[in-house]
């Protein structure tokens, strides 16, 4: 008899053959207990207390979550942020889904491109930041200097409201469509070619063959990617970070800039604690809502 079924036999008569791979995920559980859970199970019971230069001086129940749901400030933040994820997430839904149907064509060059398409999204996020901070700039920026070179002056984009929140969508554009493009190409090249051959010889033209076959096809994968992505750029900071924080006023002020100066500029940490609970708990229902859509979808 071999080693290993003798191995077996003494795991099976000591009861710990069912068992077994239970103890060997139970180190990497521990990791993700001691990583995940304990900061989730601190945070939870920071909530609920005052706290003055880092001490904790009294619990307070759900007052923070009370006091949340009433400061202006708060609710500035929650309309700013839900502005920038639908503004950012539809303008690369839309863009990543046009270059992954260009791209899943084999032409010319075409593997070339699609590497070229992907560099945004492995850039360090604040070094993208800094760069476009430098582009944005209005003394000596890039767009400035366009501007003077056909007469115009100089472009304030980090220095007014609106043009500011459009500079950070357009950066997050920029940074995130290559990865919904990464996303639909694969299921693009994913799909069965056989309803698409079967409507082209019954003579469906290209727009006919998107409407009627791809596009079905592709909805739970499109469903899969807006989530991801949405989940994503609901816990945006480095780049608004490094870009704006936050300015000019509130208009680029997004949840987790304010969770931020509320922790560690205001010094309010179980407020801030109850801020990023709740913005947590926003995430959750909103891929909770997303995964119902996404199960509706393929039960069609």
């Amino acid at each position: 008899m071999s080693k290993a079924l003798v191995r077996k036999d003494r795991l099976q008569g000591a009861g710990l053959d069912g068992a077994l791979p239970y103890l060997l995920l139970a180190p990497s559980l521990l990791v993700v207990m001691a990583v995940l859970l304990y900061p989730l199970i601190d945070g939870l019971r920071a909530s609920t207390k005052f706290y003055r230069y880092g001490k904790p001086l009294r619990d307070v129940g759900f007052d923070n979550y009370v006091q949340l749901w009433s400061d202006p400030q708060f609710l500035n933040s929650l309309m700013v942020t839900v502005s920038f994820v639908a503004s950012a997430v539809i303008l690369e839904t839309v863009l990543g889904f046009a270059l992954a149907l260009f791209c899943s064509r084999e032409i010319a060059g075409i593997r070339f491109m699609r590497t070229i398409l992907i560099i945004p999204m492995v850039v360090t996020p604040v070094v993208v930041a800094i760069v476009f901070r430098l582009i944005y700039a209005s003394d000596a920026g890039m767009l400035t200097a366009i501007s003077q070179t056909f007469g115009g002056g100089s472009v304030e984009i980090l220095g007014r409201p609106l043009r500011a929140f459009i500079g950070l969508v357009a950066l997050d554009v920029w940074e995130w469509t290559p990865l919904m493009f990464l996303i639909l190409l694969a299921g693009l090249q994913s799909l069965p070619v056989e309803p698409l051959e079967a409507a082209r010889v019954d003579g469906a033209g290209g727009w006919r063959l998107f409407w009627d076959h791809t596009l079905p096809m592709m909805r739970p994968i499109l469903a899969v990617a807006i989530v991801l992505r949405t989940i994503d750029a609901f816990g945006t900071f480095d780049q608004v970070f490094v870009l704006t924080r936050g300015g000019p006023g509130e208009a680029t002020r997004l949840l987790s800039i304010f969770g931020y100066d509320t922790a560690f500029k205001f010094q309010q940490t179980g407020y801030a604690a109850a801020l990023f609970v709740t913005m947590g708990l926003i995430i959750l229902a909103c891929a909770m809502a997303a995964v119902r859509l996404l199960k509706k979808v393929e039960a069609k």
